[in-house]
C-alpha cells in the first residue's frame, strides 16, 4: 500500500461521482480511532503518522486511466504500453482495467486494433470515480463508513469529525477530472492547498 498525505480542506466541488460501495477502503482512518468514552487508543493503534492511505491498486488505476485520457484522439491503448510506461505489473494492471471495464468506466476490444479505451469523456470522470470502481469507499474507519459509526461519552465528537474529513476528502477528489490532470490544470482551489511549503513536508 502507498501512504499518501490527502489534504483535508475544502476544494471544488465534483461531479458525475459513482456512489461509495461498502468494500475495502481506499482513504481508511486508522491508529487515531478512540475506545468510545474513554479517550485511549484503539488497539492496534499510535505511531501510525500515515493514517490516509492511498493503495497501490489505486494508483495504478488512476495512472492507467490517465494514459487512456490522453489517448481519446489515438484509438484504444494495448495494456502492455500502459504497464511498460508506468512500470506496472502487466498482470496486475490487467485486473485492474478489467475492474474499470466493470464499472463502467473503460471499454475494450480484442483484436490486433483491439485495447482499453475510456467509457466517458476525460472531463467527465473525476479522480474519485476511478478510485471508488477499484477500491471503494473514499474514506472509511475500521472499514465502516464513517455514518454507519456510533460513540459514546469524551468520543462523541469523533463521528462529526469522520464525516468533515470524508466530505473533504470527497470535494477534492470529486473535483479533479482525468482531463485537469492530464492538462496540469488543477482547480485553483485544490492548486492552492499545495502553495504551502508545509504541505510538501513530512511530520
Amino acid at each position: 500500500m502507498v501512504s499518501a498525505v490527502l489534504p483535508v480542506r475544502a476544494g471544488r466541488a465534483g461531479s458525475g461521482c459513482v456512489p461509495d460501495r461498502l468494500c475495502p477502503s481506499v482513504g481508511s482512518v486508522s491508529g487515531a480511532v478512540k475506545r468510545a468514552g474513554t479517550g485511549r487508543t484503539g488497539a492496534g493503534g499510535g505511531g501510525d503518522n500515515a493514517a490516509m492511505r492511498i493503495s497501490a491498486r489505486a494508483d495504478y488505476a488512476v495512472r492507467a486511466a490517465l494514459h487512456l485520457a490522453t489517448a481519446e484522439e489515438t484509438g484504444p491503448l494495448k495494456a502492455e504500453a500502459i504497464a511498460d510506461s508506468q512500470a506496472i505489473s502487466h498482470k496486475f494492471l490487467e485486473g485492474i482495467l478489467n475492474d474499470l471495464r466493470r464499472g463502467g468506466l473503460v471499454r475494450s476490444q480484442r483484436g490486433g486494433n483491439g485495447g482499453y479505451w475510456l467509457a466517458r469523456p476525460a472531463d467527465e470522470v473525476t479522480v474519485a470515480d476511478v478510485i471508488r470502481v477499484v477500491d471503494g469507499p473514499l474514506v472509511s474507519v475500521r472499514g465502516v463508513r464513517p455514518p454507519e459509526l456510533s460513540y459514546s461519552g469524551p468520543a462523541q465528537s469523533l463521528l462529526p469529525l469522520w464525516i468533515a474529513l470524508r466530505a473533504n476528502v470527497r470535494q477534492i477528489l470529486e473535483g479533479v477530472t482525468l482531463a485537469d490532470v492530464v492538462a496540469a490544470e488543477l482547480p485553483h482551489e485544490v492548486a492552492a492547498l499545495t502553495a504551502d511549503p508545509a504541505a510538501w513536508t513530512n511530520p
